[in-house]
């Protein structure tokens, strides 16, 4: 069995997208020939929606007639993202979360500090393949940072410099990601890094909610957590870092400070 995995690089530029020029010598191409190691051959096209329309065009007749022994497995979190002729052509698989129980005895089978797999399950909202990336990047202990200013914000002490503390972390992971993957895009990485622990503080709210029943707490963590969407909707469009930082740090305190009073 002959496997193919691709993630958006052919090796040659800084892709941030999953173009027909990756598609096809990645996939469109190989997929077509005959295998010569083997009895078939397996592709794993990661983050999916990725590929731009021309991308999702050029894989349908090989989606629809792969030649021979050949699976095609396309993963991703945002299945609307693809197009209606893509989607006609697959068989759609579902996965929930896991227990987080099941997450940390799992990690900790694998020789992981009971606590560090605690907070990891929790993070990774039963996923263990996530608990493990957060641990290889060495998230949590910043996230165990950054809860500790969340809970200083919540009892209407905001933090001295959350967006810099927040900037700082994202750059950190992306310092781990070009790591990983030198050809990376540093720019994508720390708006990857920001979405990942802005998702983190609006789970945090989220669990904040559901222990509080004073309707001015409520009202107040769910402008926080608009706050947090307009800013990952500023990055997702490619404002300016600092800019969607300011404006988030700015909601925030506004709505705290007044909250505390």
């Amino acid at each position: 069995m002959q496997v193919w995995w691709s993630s958006g690089t052919t090796g040659k530029s800084k892709g941030v997208d999953l173009s027909i020029n990756v598609i096809r010598p990645e996939l469109v191409e190989p997929a077509g020939r005959t295998s010569v190691m083997g009895r078939g051959k397996f592709f794993i096209i990661e983050q999916a929606e990725l590929m731009s329309v021309a991308a999702q065009n050029a894989i349908l007749k090989t989606l629809e007639e792969p030649a021979g022994r050949t699976a095609i497995v396309l993963l991703t979190d945002a299945p609307e993202s693809l197009l209606p002729t893509v989607l006609s052509r697959c068989q759609i698989v579902r996965f929930g979360s896991l227990d987080i129980k099941l997450v940390r005895d799992r990690l900790e089978k694998q020789g992981v500090d009971p606590t560090l797999a605690a907070d990891a399950a929790e993070l990774s909202d039963g996923s263990l393949g996530g608990a493990m990336s957060l641990i290889a990047k060495g998230i949590v202990p910043a996230a165990r940072e950054l809860q500790k200013q969340i809970e200083q914000l919540l009892a209407g002490r905001p933090p001295d410099d959350l967006p810099g503390w927040l900037k700082h972390a994202a750059d950190r992971h992306a310092e781990k990601e070009l790591e990983r993957d030198p050809l990376g895009s540093k720019e994508s990485a720390t708006r990857a890094g920001l979405n990942l622990y802005l998702s983190f503080i609006a789970r945090w709210f989220r669990t904040h909610l559901r222990k509080t029943t004073d309707a001015a707490q409520l009202e107040l963590i769910c402008r926080a957590i608009d706050a947090i969407s307009r800013c990952q909707m500023y990055l997702d469009a490619n404002v300016n870092v600092p800019v969607a930082l300011g404006q988030l740090a700015a909601a925030w305190e506004a709505e705290f400070a007044t909250g505390a009073k």
